[in-house]
């Protein structure tokens, strides 16, 4: 897995019973990909209520670039949930974000994660 994938992954619930697999981005470095045995993700869902917030990022499944994610459905994903979990519970590699798409997510995770 590198940074970037869409990935299918159970995403713990909230309330800390078993989740629902999901689509999921890896947002960890490639650094790290070999040297630990989690990755942190970002939560993705066909819910686009939160289209146009900042810490967002809107897939449009009907463009190339978002044929490329492997997703069916137009999506977001959120720099508000993310989470880390075992490199193991990855079920699949659905696709991957375009290098303008990454770019566009860490615009998305600076404004999630306050940082400059």
């Amino acid at each position: 897995m590198t940074r970037g994938d869409i990935v299918l992954v159970r995403f713990p619930h909230p309330s800390g019973q078993r989740g629902k697999k999901r689509p999921a981005v890896v947002v960890q470095s490639d650094s790290y990909a070999n040297r630990v045995r989690t990755v942190v993700v970002a939560e993705v869902t066909k819910n686009l209520t939160m289209k146009g917030d900042p810490a967002c990022l809107f897939i449009d499944v009907s463009t190339a670039e978002g044929r490329a994610t492997g997703l069916l459905v137009d999506s977001v994903v959120s720099s508000l949930v993310l989470d880390t979990v075992y490199s193991d519970a990855v079920a699949l590699v659905l696709g991957r974000l375009s290098p303008m798409l990454v770019q566009r997510f860490n615009d998305c995770l600076k404004v999630g994660l306050g940082l400059p």
